[in-house]
């Protein structure tokens, strides 16, 4: 699939561990990710802090001139390390699930590298909300390694046992390197769905409190 012209997100969120893993593949894709999505032109929404995975995609999209936000909540910052300040600008947030919110808020799409189990909950929470029509930012699987194969078996398991509906499937964009994931992304447009504009005019009209954007111009500037 090549990418559409005109492209369909600015910001993008990267989702991965606070480790590096056991392959060297796992650093080299997230370098080339965080490449990847500077030379595209793309800003960076991530999950914060200053280590692993993470802190590689921050550093090589934001040296390369994407603005870069990172969400942290509260409770992990003491995990980073004092000395190195995290990459552009920084949101501290009070636990997990405000995190996923302002991540929903700021970011078009999401990318997830290899992970821990934080990333593993943010994976299945966003596809929880997706599969419920809450949200319609596509949501891809960067599979360095053939590490989400597992996560992708035990899916096809539970749609075999009629435990999750088999169009769950079509929630997982999965591609092996940075480039091919993100033109598939791009290309991406989502199938309408009645029950959206159901949800969109309930939030609109049910004065259904909303997190406040952060103050941070993610605006693209040509």
């Amino acid at each position: 699939m090549v990418a559409t012209p005109n492209r369909q997100f600015k910001n993008i969120c990267v989702l991965s561990g606070f480790n590096y893993g056991k392959y060297k593949e796992f650093v080299e894709a997230a370098i080339d990710l965080g490449r990847s999505i500077a030379k595209r032109k793309l800003h960076l929404v991530y999950g914060g802090g200053n280590r692993g995975l993470s802190k590689l995609v921050s550093e090589a999209a934001f040296v390369r001139g994407s603005q870069v936000l990172g969400i942290i909540p509260r409770a992990l910052k003491p995990l980073g390390n004092l000395s190195d300040p995290p990459t552009g600008e920084e949101l501290v947030v009070s636990g997990m699930q405000e995190r996923i919110t302002e991540m929903l808020n700021h970011a078009d799409t999401f990318i997830f590298l290899p992970g821990d189990l934080a990333t593993l909950e943010t994976l299945i929470t966003l596809a929880s909300l997706a599969h419920l029509h809450i949200h319609q930012k596509p949501i891809g699987l960067l599979n360095v390694n053939n590490f989400y194969d597992g996560f992708i078996a035990f899916l096809n398991h539970a749609i075999k046992n009629y435990v999750v509906p088999s169009n769950a499937k079509k929630l997982f964009i999965c591609a092996h390197t940075a480039n091919k994931l993100l033109d598939i992304l791009q290309a991406y447009k989502p199938e309408p769905d009645p029950w959206t504009f159901v949800l969109e005019r309930l939030n609109n009209d049910g004065n259904s409190s909303r997190s406040k954007k952060y103050k941070l111009d993610l605006t693209l500037c040509l």
